[in-house]
């Protein structure tokens, strides 16, 4: 097995989605008591949160760079940036940390053109939908084209993400101002959603959405799954 690095913290609520859906895999393709061989750097979320409202991109970006090569040191034979938006700055992380980083958008994009999908509606932070980067790389890496939700449902995702999900507030009403939102994407040309901010699958199940839905969190985690341990079939369990 692989070890994993992951940059987390960003924030921590989804960072532990992460290490239970790496050690959920792990024991379902090794059985027993297998679990995830993992380093991971856990940032303080507020110091990248000043940075991201101030546009210091560059800052952020040399923050998760020192982060990447410590966990490189350390012995991790990959790096997962786990948040979306960071993946902004992820040349510099590549730049500092002689392992290959696992880009969350590329892997997302494949599973949702894999899926026969070419117009996700994309929900996220505000900087993820709104600066370009995400789905310019969406195009790049699998011919995604995805639909930016109109402003006002912009501001509805980034609040919830940052106002709520990150700080462990989960609420029924916000899930179905949601889903509401998904529904004019869809009306917009919109053929699936890409829960692309690795908080949203606190609020969403993929799998109950007006459209077909695609969570980056456990894409990414699934493609750090495949990379540690190769394409193992999963574990066969005794019968009772």
């Amino acid at each position: 097995m692989k070890t994993i690095g992951l940059i987390g913290g960003m924030s921590w609520e989804s960072t532990l989605v992460y290490y239970r859906l790496l050690n959920e895999g792990v024991r379902a393709r090794r059985g027993a008591l297998h679990s995830a061989d993992v380093l991971l750097h856990s940032l303080d979320f507020e110091a990248v949160v000043r940075l991201q409202k101030a546009g210091r991109w560059d800052e952020a970006g040399a923050m998760l760079a020192s982060a990447g090569a410590g966990l490189a040191r350390a012995g991790a034979d990959c790096l997962l940036i786990c948040t979306n938006t960071m993946h902004l700055v992820s040349a510099a992380v590549e730049r500092a940390a002689p392992v290959p980083l696992i880009d969350i958008v590329a892997e997302t994009g494949r599973a949702v053109a894999g899926a026969g999908c070419r117009r996700p509606l994309l929900l996220a932070t505000r900087y993820t939908m709104e600066h370009g980067f995400y789905a310019a790389r969406l195009a790049g890496a699998a011919g995604v084209d995805p639909v930016i939700p109109e402003a006002e449902d912009r501001a509805l995702v980034h609040g919830i993400i940052f106002d709520e999900l990150c700080q462990g507030i989960v609420r029924d009403a916000s899930r179905a101002r949601l889903i509401e939102a998904i529904r004019r994407g869809a009306a917009r040309g919109a053929d699936s959603v890409i829960l692309g901010c690795t908080e949203i699958c606190l609020l969403l199940d993929p799998a109950g959405l007006p459209l077909p839905g695609f969570d980056s969190t456990a894409i990414h985690a699934a493609a750090a799954l495949d990379f540690a341990l190769g394409r193992e079939a999963p574990a066969l369990r005794e019968a009772a």
